[in-house]
């Protein structure tokens, strides 16, 4: 997990003072693929076709564009925090915006052709006034432990075999911390206690913000529902199987409960 802010090289700009000349373009395909020439940002888009190009502000000092187009076999943003993780940091932001600006096009409750506000990352109707901000999913993952072992489930729509921690969605209506009793109780059956935030994390696949929890087991028994989850366990430190890359908030988790154990 990358815990340098993207506020670092990036700072939001929306004013028409930009030019195209040696700027840096994000640009993604309907896959959200990221075009990269040598592992880096083209310079120019002369040579795609291209569906639309957002100035955004600017990136390592440089005027930066979210661009859209049409080509194949760009690289999903997991393979790009592999080699440059600078790059895919500013990336997950990239394509929030290049998904918003896709799907927000026209307005939603008129059909008019939305235009950007030139202050503020926005898109609004100059028909009805109805405005569009970019859009992001909360999402709470917790790490349950229970004296020295740690719970993990394995869900129905992994590929793997591996397991992982208890995660989902924030609800309409309720608090980040209901979301977990209530996650934790609906995929596991169980009730927790001592819950603590620890961190949070931009997590673009496809569009959420999680939120990273511990908490501590309380009481019931293990009760999965079957469908999203197909079984959970407690594991010791030393049975816990690893994760390849250590890009996400899960990874930050598991190895704050190794290390401390």
């Amino acid at each position: 997990m990358i815990e340098k802010s993207v506020y670092e090289d990036y700072e939001i700009d929306f004013s028409d003072t930009y030019t195209s000349d040696d700027a840096y373009y994000f640009a993604f395909n309907e896959n959200r693929e990221l075009y990269l020439e040598n592992n880096e940002l083209i310079s120019d888009i002369n040579d795609l076709d291209v569906n639309f190009s957002l100035f955004i502000g600017k990136y390592k000092n440089k005027d930066c564009f979210v661009v859209n187009a049409n080509f194949k076999n760009g690289y999903d943003l997991r393979e790009v925090y592999e080699f440059d993780k600078d790059l895919y940091l500013m990336g997950t932001k990239a394509v929030l915006v290049n998904d918003w600006y896709i799907s927000h096009q026209f307005c939603g409750r008129c059909a008019t052709k939305t235009i950007v506000d030139e202050k503020d990352m926005m898109l609004k109707c100059p028909s009805c006034g109805q405005v569009h901000y970019p859009r992001i999913a909360p999402a709470i993952i917790v790490a349950i432990k229970d004296c020295d072992k740690l719970l993990m489930a394995k869900h129905s729509y992994h590929d793997n075999i591996r397991y992982a921690l208890i995660a989902g969605f924030v609800e309409p209506g309720e608090s980040i911390e209901e979301a977990v009793h209530r996650e934790v109780k609906e995929e596991v059956g169980i009730k927790i206690k001592n819950l603590k935030y620890q961190k949070s994390q931009s997590w673009p696949f496809p569009n959420s913000l999680m939120l990273a929890f511990t908490a501590e087991y309380e009481s019931g028994d293990i009760k999965v529902d079957g469908d999203e989850i197909l079984k959970a366990k407690w594991f010791k430190k030393d049975e816990i199987i690893r994760y390849e890359s250590d890009i996400s908030i899960s990874d930050w988790l598991i190895q704050e409960f190794i290390d401390s154990n």
